[in-house]
């Protein structure tokens, strides 16, 4: 590993990034498939960002259910609606194990569609405080979020960024690690920005 110039961050290769959180808990950024991701397969969690009937679709919320395999699919179906077809409402997260992913578990939230809501930051601050609330609720001490919201509900990135990275500060006692996992560079680039000005 090697010093970034900011006092306390370390990078590997560019790729990832490491940034003190507390005194017992960082905050990794890194470039990557979350469907990979997982620190020892028993008390780790990814997150995925979900549609409220929690039954798979596009983006990662698609690639996350393909590769947990029908069992994840068949969980999500064990999950009472709250309403007709809703399993999960906006900002709201539930728990099912990984499956054939590599991490413990999987913490299914959703997000806000931007410009479909006239409370876009309250819902997605809701999205990840509910997910780590859920998360420490069951003991797991590792947990990997992607960028919610910012694939096909269309977030923009930059305010996505700094909502996600100030809700996980409020957990910075709670976990030994919190991971942003990010598919693409762009997103991955606005991230690492946003923390470095906020950390």
């Amino acid at each position: 590993m090697w010093c970034c110039g900011n006092a306390g961050i370390k990078s590997e290769g560019g790729r990832l990034v490491t940034f003190p959180l507390s005194s017992s808990c960082k905050l990794k950024i890194q470039l990557g498939d979350i469907t990979q991701w997982f620190v020892d397969g028993s008390s780790d969690a990814i997150v995925n960002p979900a549609d409220d009937g929690m039954l798979g679709g596009r983006g990662a919320d698609g690639a996350i259910h393909m590769a947990a395999g029908p069992e994840l699919l068949a969980a999500c179906y064990e999950v009472p609606e709250v309403r007709r077809g809703v399993r999960c409402p906006t900002g709201e997260a539930r728990i099912t194990k990984g499956y054939n992913l590599p991490a413990s578990h999987v913490i299914h939230t959703v997000g806000p569609i931007y410009g479909k809501s006239s409370n876009l930051e309250k819902e997605l601050r809701s999205a990840y405080r509910n997910s780590l609330r859920v998360t420490k609720e069951n003991s797991i001490l590792y947990i990997a979020f992607p960028a919610i919201s910012c694939g096909v509900y269309r977030y923009p990135h930059d305010k996505a960024a700094k909502i996600s990275i100030s809700t996980v500060k409020e957990f910075a006692k709670e976990f030994k690690e919190i991971h942003f996992v990010l598919y693409t560079d762009d997103i991955f680039k606005v991230w690492l920005k946003k923390a470095k000005k906020m950390l």
